[in-house]
């Protein structure tokens, strides 16, 4: 049976990449879904982002696009994904074209048996420095929280959606990934992890590892575990 299943891609200045992205999500919707929506979640995009979003509504009545008036973080587009997401099934990954979304095929049959895919990159095409960093980010989580996630912030998820109705992201940041895993699994839900590819950029200038977004990352790391920790006591 078909499934109807909501898409989101978190954007931020990806004008080049928004509309090649949502038209290869949106012809292979047609053909694996019963009903759907793609959504793009504008995040204060600095370049003509928001305005390539809407026009792309105006050719197909499945897209929708949620915008923020400022650059609110990566996390905030996440959770506004989450929450404006309409359909039982929900599926996000990031509006860099850096992943291919008919790999989303092998992850489907899955979730009839678990809460949560959690896609894993099986060959990550970044620069060295951010494979480090990545290593040391996701070893950190995983001993802090007691996962065990091969790749804590791959952007290639696919979960019900009465798994989020419980979970409230509070991250705005690249924190975002960890803490949803973190608490999905503190309630007890069910994850598998799959493989997926990775490829470069197209078009674009990634953000992910400028200092004020690591900086960022961590100071919202120590305030979840805290958190965590005093609702344990």
């Amino acid at each position: 049976m078909k499934p109807d299943i909501s898409v989101f891609f978190p954007a931020y200045n990806e004008e080049e990449n928004i509309p090649w992205v949502v038209e290869k999500a949106c012809n292979f919707l047609d053909d694996i879904a019963r009903e759907y929506e793609v959504i793009v979640v504008n995040d204060g995009s600095r370049d003509s982002t928001g305005e390539v979003a809407e026009r792309l509504t105006k050719e197909k009545k499945n897209i929708r696009v949620i915008h923020h008036p400022v650059n609110r973080g990566y996390g905030a587009a996440v959770s506004s994904g989450l929450k404006g997401s309409r359909y039982e099934l929900i599926f996000f990954t990031d509006g860099d074209g850096q992943f291919d979304i008919t790999e989303l095929s092998g992850f489907l049959p899955l979730i009839n048996d678990f809460d949560v895919v959690a896609g894993y990159r099986m060959k990550r095409k970044d620069p060295f420095y951010r494979l480090i960093n990545a290593w040391a980010y996701g070893t950190m989580i995983n001993l802090l929280f007691g996962l065990n996630i091969r790749d804590i912030d791959c952007a290639f998820k696919l979960l019900k959606k009465s798994v989020i109705q419980e979970i409230d992201i509070e991250a705005t940041g690249a924190l975002a990934s960890a803490e949803l895993l973190i608490k999905i699994k503190k309630k007890g839900y069910k994850i598998i992890q799959k493989g997926v590819n990775h490829y470069p950029r197209k078009a674009g200038v990634q953000t992910g590892a400028q200092l004020w977004v690591v900086m960022r990352m961590f100071k919202e790391l120590w305030k979840l575990r805290k958190k965590l920790l005093n609702s344990e006591e």
